[in-house]
């Protein structure tokens, strides 16, 4: 019963209608937000990175400086 419904109900032709289907200015400001926060968080995890290393760089060279030895490089 199910099929013989299936097969005699017509299915609608798709229509293509390119002003519906764009994401438009919100889409593009969304995408466009999107990225600018993803480029301002890269620029803060580097900036975090780079001051955990000198810091461990830091301490290394005042750990080797209470020892009288040459920092390592």
């Amino acid at each position: 019963m199910r099929a013989t419904f299936a097969i005699a109900t017509p299915s609608p032709t798709p229509s293509f209608n390119p002003d519906v289907v764009t994401p438009g200015v919100i889409g593009f400001l969304t995408i466009l937000g999107i990225t600018v926060v993803v480029v301002l968080l890269i620029v803060d995890m580097t900036r975090r990175i780079r001051r955990v290393r000198y810091r461990g760089e830091a301490m290394e060279r005042a750990a080797a400086s209470e020892r009288d030895e040459p920092p390592a490089r």
